[in-house]
């Protein structure tokens, strides 16, 4: 997979949750521009 760069679309990606839920992105955004952090919650 290449880095995006200015003007890409974010690739469809379905993202399971802590909870048990998934998120997908981005369709479960509901704003043009978001910021996605993703962090390590297990060591």
């Amino acid at each position: 997979m290449e880095k995006l760069t200015t003007g890409d679309d974010f690739p469809n990606l379905t993202l399971n949750l802590a909870d048990g839920g998934t998120l997908e992105l981005p369709g479960d955004i509901d704003t043009k521009f978001a910021i996605v952090l993703f962090y390590r919650g297990h060591w």
